[in-house]
Protein backbone atom coordinates (compact mmCIF):
# COMPACT_ATOMS: atom_id res chain seq x y z
CA UNK A 1 0.00 0.00 0.00
CA UNK A 2 1.41 3.40 -0.87
CA UNK A 3 1.60 6.64 1.22
CA UNK A 4 -1.91 7.98 0.08
CA UNK A 5 -3.80 5.00 0.91
CA UNK A 6 -1.85 4.47 4.58
CA UNK A 7 -2.56 8.21 5.15
CA UNK A 8 -6.47 7.69 3.95
CA UNK A 9 -6.68 4.37 5.82
CA UNK A 10 -4.98 6.29 9.02
CA UNK A 11 -6.88 9.23 8.82
CA UNK A 12 -10.48 7.26 8.86
CA UNK A 13 -9.05 5.12 11.71
CA UNK A 14 -8.58 8.26 13.87
CA UNK A 15 -11.78 9.90 13.28
CA UNK A 16 -13.85 6.69 13.79
CA UNK A 17 -12.46 6.29 17.56
CA UNK A 18 -12.63 9.85 17.71
CA UNK A 19 -16.88 9.20 17.10
CA UNK A 20 -16.35 6.46 19.44
CA UNK A 21 -14.74 8.46 22.30
CA UNK A 22 -17.30 11.16 22.19
CA UNK A 23 -20.37 8.76 21.94
CA UNK A 24 -18.92 6.89 24.95
CA UNK A 25 -18.66 10.22 26.94
CA UNK A 26 -21.74 11.53 26.24
CA UNK A 27 -23.17 8.54 27.25
CA UNK A 28 -21.09 8.56 30.65
CA UNK A 29 -22.59 11.75 31.28
CA UNK A 30 -25.72 11.03 30.80
CA UNK A 31 -25.90 7.84 33.17
CA UNK A 32 -22.51 8.48 35.91
CA UNK A 33 -21.56 10.86 37.75
CA UNK A 34 -17.81 10.12 38.24
CA UNK A 35 -14.46 11.06 36.23
CA UNK A 36 -14.09 11.76 32.74
CA UNK A 37 -10.92 9.85 32.24
CA UNK A 38 -12.98 6.18 32.56
CA UNK A 39 -15.22 6.59 29.49
CA UNK A 40 -11.98 8.03 27.91
CA UNK A 41 -9.46 5.03 29.03
CA UNK A 42 -12.42 2.46 27.69
CA UNK A 43 -12.07 3.96 24.10
CA UNK A 44 -8.80 4.34 23.60
CA UNK A 45 -7.39 0.89 25.41
CA UNK A 46 -10.27 -0.33 22.63
CA UNK A 47 -8.58 1.83 20.25
CA UNK A 48 -5.04 0.87 21.18
CA UNK A 49 -5.41 -2.81 20.83
CA UNK A 50 -7.51 -2.91 17.71
CA UNK A 51 -4.42 -0.37 15.93
CA UNK A 52 -2.36 -3.44 16.93
CA UNK A 53 -4.48 -5.86 15.44
CA UNK A 54 -5.19 -4.37 12.66
CA UNK A 55 -1.72 -3.27 11.87
CA UNK A 56 -0.33 -7.33 12.46
CA UNK A 57 -3.59 -8.29 10.26
CA UNK A 58 -2.41 -6.24 7.48
CA UNK A 59 1.39 -6.68 7.89
CA UNK A 60 0.55 -10.94 7.60
CA UNK A 61 -2.06 -10.10 4.34
CA UNK A 62 -0.02 -7.47 2.55
CA UNK A 63 1.34 -10.44 0.55
CA UNK A 64 -2.62 -11.22 -0.69
CA UNK A 65 -2.47 -7.66 -2.26
CA UNK A 66 -2.54 -9.67 -5.57
CA UNK A 67 -5.77 -11.49 -5.12
CA UNK A 68 -7.78 -8.08 -5.10
CA UNK A 69 -9.12 -8.97 -9.16
CA UNK A 70 -10.52 -11.92 -6.84
CA UNK A 71 -12.49 -10.55 -4.32
CA UNK A 72 -13.68 -14.01 -2.58
CA UNK A 73 -10.00 -15.10 -2.48
CA UNK A 74 -8.70 -11.88 -0.70
CA UNK A 75 -11.86 -11.66 1.57
CA UNK A 76 -11.31 -15.17 2.68
CA UNK A 77 -7.01 -14.59 3.63
CA UNK A 78 -8.71 -11.56 5.61
CA UNK A 79 -11.09 -13.64 7.48
CA UNK A 80 -8.70 -16.08 8.89
CA UNK A 81 -7.60 -13.48 11.11
CA UNK A 82 -10.69 -13.33 12.98
CA UNK A 83 -10.26 -15.63 15.25
CA UNK A 84 -7.24 -13.86 16.47
CA UNK A 85 -9.04 -10.65 16.94
CA UNK A 86 -11.84 -12.96 19.31
CA UNK A 87 -8.97 -14.34 21.11
CA UNK A 88 -7.04 -11.04 21.61
CA UNK A 89 -8.93 -8.46 21.52
CA UNK A 90 -10.70 -8.75 25.08
CA UNK A 91 -8.23 -9.94 26.99
CA UNK A 92 -5.49 -7.28 25.76
CA UNK A 93 -8.15 -4.21 25.97
CA UNK A 94 -9.77 -5.14 29.24
CA UNK A 95 -6.31 -6.10 30.58
CA UNK A 96 -5.31 -2.46 30.10
CA UNK A 97 -8.12 -1.02 31.84
CA UNK A 98 -7.55 -3.41 34.90
CA UNK A 99 -4.06 -1.93 34.78
CA UNK A 100 -4.72 1.62 33.94
CA UNK A 101 -7.39 1.35 37.39
CA UNK A 102 -5.45 -0.74 39.80
CA UNK A 103 -2.59 2.11 39.27
CA UNK A 104 -5.17 4.78 40.56
CA UNK A 105 -5.99 2.90 43.20
CA UNK A 106 -9.58 1.81 41.66
CA UNK A 107 -11.39 -1.38 40.46
CA UNK A 108 -12.53 -1.75 37.20
CA UNK A 109 -15.92 -3.40 36.92
CA UNK A 110 -17.41 -4.94 34.32
CA UNK A 111 -19.63 -8.49 33.46
CA UNK A 112 -18.82 -11.53 34.25
CA UNK A 113 -15.96 -13.00 31.61
CA UNK A 114 -18.39 -15.21 29.93
CA UNK A 115 -20.86 -12.79 28.79
CA UNK A 116 -18.16 -9.63 28.22
CA UNK A 117 -16.40 -12.14 25.90
CA UNK A 118 -19.48 -12.74 23.98
CA UNK A 119 -20.76 -9.39 23.75
CA UNK A 120 -16.83 -7.67 23.13
CA UNK A 121 -16.21 -10.27 20.30
CA UNK A 122 -19.50 -9.34 18.34
CA UNK A 123 -18.87 -6.07 18.67
CA UNK A 124 -15.70 -6.53 17.33
CA UNK A 125 -16.86 -8.55 14.29
CA UNK A 126 -18.75 -5.86 13.43
CA UNK A 127 -15.81 -3.33 13.28
CA UNK A 128 -13.80 -6.10 11.88
CA UNK A 129 -16.05 -6.44 9.06
CA UNK A 130 -15.93 -2.53 8.45
CA UNK A 131 -12.24 -1.85 8.28
CA UNK A 132 -12.05 -5.04 6.08
CA UNK A 133 -14.44 -3.48 4.01
CA UNK A 134 -12.64 -0.04 3.48
CA UNK A 135 -9.40 -1.85 3.37
CA UNK A 136 -10.02 -3.67 0.03
CA UNK A 137 -11.76 -0.64 -1.21
CA UNK A 138 -8.93 1.84 -0.53
CA UNK A 139 -6.42 -1.33 -2.15
CA UNK A 140 -8.33 -1.47 -5.20
CA UNK A 141 -8.83 2.30 -5.90
CA UNK A 142 -5.26 2.49 -5.92
CA UNK A 143 -4.76 -0.95 -7.68
CA UNK A 144 -6.69 0.58 -10.71
CA UNK A 145 -5.00 3.85 -10.56
CA UNK A 146 -1.47 1.91 -10.47
CA UNK A 147 -2.70 -0.17 -13.27
CA UNK A 148 -4.08 3.15 -15.37
CA UNK A 149 -0.72 4.84 -14.85
CA UNK A 150 1.29 2.03 -16.26
CA UNK A 151 -0.98 1.38 -19.15
CA UNK A 152 -0.80 5.13 -20.08
CA UNK A 153 3.27 5.23 -19.35
CA UNK A 154 3.45 1.66 -21.91
CA UNK A 155 1.29 3.84 -24.41
CA UNK A 156 3.12 6.91 -24.66
CA UNK A 157 6.34 5.08 -24.58
CA UNK A 158 4.92 2.80 -27.85
CA UNK A 159 3.89 6.15 -29.17
CA UNK A 160 7.36 7.91 -28.70
CA UNK A 161 9.08 4.80 -30.04
CA UNK A 162 7.22 5.48 -33.15
CA UNK A 163 8.10 8.79 -33.96
CA UNK A 164 11.48 7.80 -33.64
CA UNK A 165 12.37 5.98 -36.00
CA UNK A 166 10.41 8.18 -38.26
CA UNK A 167 12.37 11.04 -37.16
CA UNK A 168 15.85 9.28 -38.12
CA UNK A 169 14.11 7.68 -41.78
CA UNK A 170 13.57 11.33 -42.91
CA UNK A 171 16.94 12.67 -41.54
CA UNK A 172 18.90 9.58 -43.20
CA UNK A 173 16.79 9.98 -46.52
CA UNK A 174 18.04 13.92 -46.39
CA UNK A 175 21.72 12.78 -45.85
CA UNK A 176 21.14 10.18 -48.60
CA UNK A 177 20.34 12.39 -51.42
CA UNK A 178 23.05 15.13 -50.58
CA UNK A 179 25.67 12.16 -50.82
CA UNK A 180 24.59 11.95 -54.98
CA UNK A 181 25.42 15.59 -55.06
CA UNK A 182 27.41 17.15 -52.38
CA UNK A 183 29.75 14.64 -50.14
CA UNK A 184 31.34 17.69 -48.29
CA UNK A 185 27.23 18.96 -47.39
CA UNK A 186 26.30 15.47 -46.31
CA UNK A 187 29.40 14.45 -44.20
CA UNK A 188 28.48 17.73 -42.28
CA UNK A 189 24.39 16.95 -42.02
CA UNK A 190 25.57 13.04 -40.71
CA UNK A 191 27.52 15.26 -38.05
CA UNK A 192 24.63 17.28 -37.64
CA UNK A 193 21.95 14.47 -37.42
CA UNK A 194 24.98 12.89 -34.36
CA UNK A 195 24.70 15.80 -32.39
CA UNK A 196 20.85 15.18 -32.59
CA UNK A 197 20.64 11.94 -31.72
CA UNK A 198 23.29 12.90 -28.63
CA UNK A 199 20.42 15.06 -27.67
CA UNK A 200 17.99 12.36 -27.90
CA UNK A 201 19.69 10.77 -25.48
CA UNK A 202 19.17 13.73 -22.79
CA UNK A 203 15.38 12.86 -22.85
CA UNK A 204 15.62 9.01 -23.26
CA UNK A 205 13.41 7.08 -21.50
CA UNK A 206 11.07 10.36 -20.70
CA UNK A 207 7.68 11.13 -21.57
CA UNK A 208 8.03 14.79 -21.29
CA UNK A 209 10.95 17.77 -21.08
CA UNK A 210 11.56 21.43 -21.19
CA UNK A 211 10.42 23.16 -23.98
CA UNK A 212 14.24 24.60 -24.12
CA UNK A 213 15.04 20.93 -24.65
CA UNK A 214 12.33 20.08 -27.30
CA UNK A 215 13.69 23.32 -29.07
CA UNK A 216 17.22 22.04 -29.50
CA UNK A 217 15.79 19.11 -31.04
CA UNK A 218 13.94 20.84 -33.33
CA UNK A 219 16.32 23.21 -34.36
CA UNK A 220 18.91 19.98 -35.05
CA UNK A 221 16.22 18.49 -37.03
CA UNK A 222 15.24 22.16 -38.58
CA UNK A 223 19.43 22.57 -39.85
CA UNK A 224 19.06 19.36 -41.19
CA UNK A 225 16.25 20.01 -43.39
CA UNK A 226 17.48 23.08 -44.57
CA UNK A 227 20.57 21.88 -45.73
CA UNK A 228 18.36 19.37 -48.03
CA UNK A 229 16.40 21.96 -48.88
CA UNK A 230 18.48 24.94 -49.29
CA UNK A 231 17.11 28.40 -50.74
CA UNK A 232 13.85 27.01 -50.81
CA UNK A 233 12.56 27.30 -47.18
CA UNK A 234 13.24 30.07 -44.33
CA UNK A 235 12.70 29.51 -40.43
CA UNK A 236 12.38 32.16 -38.70
CA UNK A 237 12.04 31.52 -34.39
CA UNK A 238 9.72 33.82 -32.12
CA UNK A 239 10.35 31.89 -28.83
CA UNK A 240 9.46 33.57 -25.72
CA UNK A 241 12.70 33.11 -23.23
CA UNK A 242 9.76 32.77 -20.06
CA UNK A 243 8.88 29.38 -21.84
CA UNK A 244 11.48 27.48 -21.38
CA UNK A 245 10.84 25.34 -18.54
CA UNK A 246 7.58 24.63 -19.74
CA UNK A 247 7.42 20.60 -19.97
CA UNK A 248 6.50 19.54 -23.39
CA UNK A 249 6.04 16.12 -24.96
CA UNK A 250 9.42 14.80 -26.27
CA UNK A 251 9.90 15.47 -30.07
CA UNK A 252 6.40 17.14 -30.10
CA UNK A 253 6.92 19.61 -32.81
CA UNK A 254 9.33 17.74 -34.35
CA UNK A 255 6.25 16.17 -36.87
CA UNK A 256 4.38 19.57 -37.07
CA UNK A 257 7.53 20.92 -39.28
CA UNK A 258 7.98 17.54 -40.67
CA UNK A 259 4.86 17.66 -41.65
CA UNK A 260 5.74 21.42 -43.69
CA UNK A 261 8.25 19.47 -45.37
CA UNK A 262 6.83 17.23 -46.87
CA UNK A 263 3.41 18.36 -47.52
CA UNK A 264 4.83 22.11 -48.61
CA UNK A 265 7.86 22.58 -49.25
CA UNK A 266 8.69 19.33 -51.15
CA UNK A 267 6.32 20.52 -53.58
CA UNK A 268 7.03 23.82 -54.66
CA UNK A 269 10.26 25.60 -55.96
CA UNK A 270 9.39 28.98 -54.52
CA UNK A 271 11.36 28.93 -51.13
CA UNK A 272 8.68 28.79 -48.49
CA UNK A 273 8.84 30.52 -45.03
CA UNK A 274 7.86 28.91 -41.93
CA UNK A 275 7.60 30.74 -38.85
CA UNK A 276 8.33 28.53 -35.57
CA UNK A 277 6.79 30.43 -31.89
CA UNK A 278 6.23 29.59 -28.48
CA UNK A 279 4.43 31.95 -25.79
CA UNK A 280 2.29 31.65 -22.78
CA UNK A 281 -1.41 32.80 -22.51
CA UNK A 282 -1.98 32.54 -18.84
CA UNK A 283 -1.38 29.23 -17.32
CA UNK A 284 -1.02 28.02 -21.14
CA UNK A 285 1.69 27.39 -23.47
CA UNK A 286 0.72 27.94 -26.97
CA UNK A 287 3.37 26.04 -29.74
CA UNK A 288 2.48 27.30 -33.11
CA UNK A 289 4.28 26.24 -36.64
CA UNK A 290 2.93 28.49 -39.72
CA UNK A 291 4.07 28.55 -43.15
CA UNK A 292 2.59 31.01 -45.69
CA UNK A 293 2.10 28.47 -48.88
CA UNK A 294 0.68 25.15 -47.40
CA UNK A 295 -2.89 23.53 -48.09
CA UNK A 296 -5.30 21.55 -45.75
CA UNK A 297 -6.80 18.79 -47.02
CA UNK A 298 -10.30 18.32 -44.93
CA UNK A 299 -12.43 15.44 -45.16
CA UNK A 300 -14.99 14.99 -47.56
CA UNK A 301 -18.01 12.83 -46.05
CA UNK A 302 -19.43 11.54 -42.68
CA UNK A 303 -19.60 12.36 -39.50
CA UNK A 304 -16.23 14.45 -39.39
CA UNK A 305 -17.08 16.58 -42.50
CA UNK A 306 -14.49 19.49 -42.57
CA UNK A 307 -12.25 18.72 -39.91
CA UNK A 308 -8.31 18.68 -40.90
CA UNK A 309 -7.13 15.01 -41.73
CA UNK A 310 -4.10 14.05 -40.10
CA UNK A 311 -1.24 14.25 -41.89
CA UNK A 312 -0.11 11.12 -40.97
CA UNK A 313 1.99 8.78 -37.86
CA UNK A 314 3.30 11.85 -36.63
CA UNK A 315 0.45 13.76 -35.94
CA UNK A 316 -1.57 11.12 -35.19
CA UNK A 317 0.32 9.80 -32.54
CA UNK A 318 1.19 13.52 -31.08
CA UNK A 319 -2.89 13.47 -30.36
CA UNK A 320 -2.98 10.28 -29.03
CA UNK A 321 0.12 11.68 -26.62
CA UNK A 322 -1.33 14.49 -25.60
CA UNK A 323 -4.65 13.15 -24.87
CA UNK A 324 -2.87 10.22 -22.22
CA UNK A 325 -0.80 13.21 -20.52
CA UNK A 326 -3.32 15.99 -20.16
CA UNK A 327 -6.60 15.11 -21.27
CA UNK A 328 -9.29 18.19 -22.06
CA UNK A 329 -6.57 20.42 -21.03
CA UNK A 330 -4.10 19.97 -24.36
CA UNK A 331 -5.50 20.57 -27.92
CA UNK A 332 -3.33 19.91 -31.41
CA UNK A 333 -5.45 22.51 -34.22
CA UNK A 334 -4.83 22.43 -38.05
CA UNK A 335 -5.69 25.48 -39.12
CA UNK A 336 -6.02 26.44 -42.46
CA UNK A 337 -4.58 31.05 -43.70
CA UNK A 338 -5.79 32.79 -46.37
CA UNK A 339 -5.08 33.52 -49.08
CA UNK A 340 -2.30 30.09 -48.19
CA UNK A 341 -0.37 29.17 -45.47
CA UNK A 342 -1.31 26.45 -42.48
CA UNK A 343 -1.20 27.07 -39.09
CA UNK A 344 -0.50 24.08 -36.26
CA UNK A 345 -1.19 25.14 -32.82
CA UNK A 346 -0.49 23.15 -29.71
CA UNK A 347 -1.96 24.38 -26.22
CA UNK A 348 -0.61 22.64 -23.66
CA UNK A 349 -0.90 23.40 -19.85
CA UNK A 350 2.46 25.44 -18.32
CA UNK A 351 3.86 23.17 -15.97
CA UNK A 352 7.32 23.71 -14.84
Amino acid sequence: MNRRATLSLLVAWLLFWAMMVATAVQDFLRNDDGPLWQPILWETSSMAVATLLLALQRLGTRRHDGLLATPARWFARQALWLPVWWLLFTPLAFGIRHAVYAALGARYEHEPWGETFVYENIKISIFFAIFTLITFGILSFRAAEKANAQLRTAQLHQLTQQMQPHFLFNALNTISSLMHTDVERADATLVQLADVLRATLDVSGQQQAPLSTELRLLRGYARLMEERFIDRVRIEWDIDPSCGDCQVPVMSMQPLLENVFKHTVERRRAATEVTISARRVDDALLLAITDNAGTLTVRAGGPDTGLPVSHGVGTRNLRERLQALHGDRASLTLTQLEPAGVRAEMRLPCVS
